[in-house]
């Protein structure tokens, strides 16, 4: 009951009534051609700007193309600057988690490298120690 008295049910656009469909395209209609007269208008205004602004831009060419390139070689050693600082921030607060053994991600991953290493580092010294006794063995007979 409280159902059929609801207005804004969400209905099949089949079943809807021929007037809401009449509204609903009317609508579109209109803001289509809105936005469509607007991007017009836009680009109309775009066209007139540059044609304005060509020969100035051609007049100041030798002071603004040294000057945008100095401005914009600036401006990305600015970005660099502060991202690398980010990135160092990032990995030393990372540092000071896993130190303080806040346990910080990826610091499983860490632990098991840094235990797979030491395991492989102990191999490879135990291996040197027994080439290193043949070989003294080995010379000693000869």
């Amino acid at each position: 009951m409280a159902d059929q008295h609801h207005p804004r049910q969400l209905q099949d656009p089949a079943h809807q009534p021929r007037s809401h469909q009449v509204v609903k395209a009317a609508t579109a209609a209109t803001a289509g051609g809105s936005l469509l007269v607007l991007s017009g208008l836009i680009l109309a205004g775009t066209v007139i700007a540059l044609t304005i602004a060509t020969p100035l831009f051609v007049i100041f060419s030798p002071v603004l193309v040294p000057a945008v390139i100095t401005v914009s070689l600036i401006i990305m050693g600015f970005l660099a600057s502060g991202g690398f600082g980010v990135a160092a921030l990032t990995v030393l607060s990372w540092i000071y988690r896993y130190v303080t053994g806040r346990h910080p991600p990826g610091a499983d991953q860490l632990d098991h490298a840094r235990m797979k290493l030491a395991s492989k580092a102990r191999e490879m010294k135990d291996r040197a120690e027994q080439f290193g006794q043949q070989h003294v063995t080995g010379s000693q007979g000869s």
